[in-house]
């Protein structure tokens, strides 16, 4: 089991730092732990996100298979990074939405998408037994 105190790692392809940068930093409020020629690491919502230089990143989107983000315990800090997200501009690949009305399931959702096309979700459940 994972101690709270530990963190998820995940590195995503970027096609330009500098742009990457702009949006997890500058836009969405991630922290910058550690920049290099080839990467910049992130504090992004409290987990490690490295975006790593590369001509391999995904020229066309789709949220299936691959997509990432972070399900919020607290709506206030869904509602919180949502309103940021629309008064910065971010680009949303779909905006808020409501899935699974009326089951234990129902929850608020919506995606953005970076420079180099990778999405990532933000949702809320309103049952928390449905975290995971």
């Amino acid at each position: 089991m994972r101690n709270p105190n530990d963190v998820f790692h995940l590195a995503i392809p970027a096609r330009d730092l500098d742009e990457a940068f702009d949006f997890y930093v500058k836009k969405l409020g991630c922290k910058l732990a550690r920049r290099y020629d080839d990467r910049i690491t992130l504090d992004f919502f409290g987990d490690q996100l490295v975006c790593h230089l590369s001509d391999r990143w995904d020229r066309e989107v789709s949220m299936y298979p691959r997509h990432f983000g972070v399900t919020f315990r607290d709506k206030r800090h869904f509602d919180n990074l949502y309103k940021l997200a629309k008064e910065r501009g971010l680009p949303f690949y779909r905006d808020l939405s409501r899935r699974f009305e009326g089951l234990i399931e129902e929850h608020e959702t919506f995606f953005l998408i970076d420079p180099s096309n990778n999405l990532l979700e933000f949702k809320y459940y309103f049952d928390d037994r449905m975290m995971y």
